[in-house]
């Protein structure tokens, strides 16, 4: 008998060794994206227009890291605030952790060189080496075009330098493991032309990051099988919770009978001279979606985006919008 719980003790011991062993290998070996590209981009006006025009629209990247005024519909960016980081997704949103947005005004990433500052973007490594939580999209711009990512990062290389020191992100445990094993070398594709409405409008989805906000999720990451069809939770600061739409072409429980028209006009109501953001009272519906971000995309472009999302599987999902709090 003490044989044999010499034996269990020993068998015990190994499978310890074995378990540091991995933990410490993925603690402290990974990420391992490859070294950040040597690269300067140049900042021609047209690169930088370009530039702007993804991180404020189509990628609405102002969104995480600007200051949305909650006392207003849809939560418009207060002005001054653009890039100096700072929004918080924690545990209150279903997350394994508490993430920061960081600041990406020149005060905050000067010390980054254009390679470091792409990887970052692409793969989730930063300068350091340490693997970010991809509630920073990054999953999904690195399957962009480069030039468009270069012209993003020309653009914020002109934002006001803003002083705003941003607090850390930490993961919970096992994510403060398991986060290490997500980031993984970019693969970037072409941005498509125009005149193929649906490509192209796969690309515009991909780079706007619609599937996370409008899939439910599962601790933070989304559930595949359920893309697009909305029903994910998300509390407001004024009280409630609101529940994103289903964008498949349901036609009853979705966008399945809304004409391209429709559609694109959503969008453009929020860039008229005319339109204010109405005041939002405690615990009053409001929208988490960047209406006065999207809403500068051009018809064209929205129009892409509409014919891809007319693409796809319909998915019946009915979505109540609002909850009150109790």
């Amino acid at each position: 008998m003490k044989k044999v719980l010499k034996v269990l003790g020993y068998l015990l011991l190994v499978v310890i060794i074995v378990i540091s062993g991995l933990l410490t290998y993925v603690k402290t070996a990974l990420p391992n994206v490859g070294k950040a590209e040597e690269m300067t981009i140049d900042r021609s006006p047209e690169r930088i227009a370009r530039g702007k025009y993804l991180a404020n629209s189509v990628m609405a990247c102002m969104d995480c890291h600007g200051t949305r005024d909650w006392t207003k519909f849809a939560g418009p960016m207060a002005p001054g605030t653009g890039g100096k980081g700072g929004e918080v997704f924690d545990q209150r949103y279903g997350f394994p952790g508490s993430y920061h947005a960081s600041n990406i005004t020149p005060a905050g990433i000067g010390r980054y060189t254009d390679g470091e500052l792409y990887r970052a973007i692409t793969t989730g490594v930063n300068k350091d080496g340490k693997a970010m939580f991809p509630v920073m999209p990054y999953p999904y711009y690195g399957k962009m075009d480069p030039e468009d990512i270069k012209s993003v990062i020309a653009y914020i290389r002109t934002l006001e330098p803003i002083q705003n020191t941003v607090p850390a992100s930490a993961s919970d445990f096992p994510m403060n493991f398991i986060i290490n094993l997500i980031p993984k070398k970019a693969e970037p594709t072409k941005r498509p032309d125009i005149s193929d409405k649906k490509a192209y409008g796969a690309y515009l989805v991909n780079a706007s990051g619609c599937i996370e906000c409008h899939t439910r999720e599962n601790k933070g990451q989304i559930i595949r099988d359920l893309a697009f069809s909305g029903g994910r939770k998300f509390p407001l600061p004024s009280g409630g919770v609101v529940t994103t739409p289903n964008i498949t072409p349901d036609m009853e429980t979705g966008i399945g009978g809304w004409t391209e028209e429709t559609f694109v006009n959503r969008f453009k109501m929020y860039a008229d001279s005319n339109y204010k953001p109405q005041a939002i009272t405690k615990n009053n519906f409001n929208s988490l979606m960047p209406w006065n971000m999207y809403c500068n995309m051009t018809r064209d472009d929205l129009a892409a985006i509409y014919t891809y999302l007319h693409s796809l599987q319909p998915q019946k999902n009915k979505v109540v919008k609002f909850t009150p709090q109790g």
